[in-house]
């Protein structure tokens, strides 16, 4: 596998550094992290690619309803 060097700022760096795993390499940090896998970009993808449906639909806008209604509240850890 080839190597190439990059240049960043010490901020940049500190923050990847508090990003990355214990067990985890740069390389693999900034693949996770720049990953589409995961993210709302590849649900909507994921929707798009599929054939058009009503019920799909309705679910859809069914569960954005439910989740406009969610109230959370705080809960005190002892």
């Amino acid at each position: 596998m080839a190597h190439k060097t990059i240049t960043i700022s010490e901020q940049a760096y500190r923050a990847l550094a508090r990003l990355k795993s214990d067990n985890e390499s740069f390389t693999q940090a900034i693949l996770r992290l720049t990953s589409d896998k995961g993210s709302a970009s590849s649900l909507l993808d994921f929707f798009q690619k599929l054939p058009g449906s009503e019920n799909l639909a309705s679910n859809v806008e069914l569960a954005m309803k439910r989740m406009r209604m969610v109230r959370l509240r705080r809960v005190s850890v002892e």
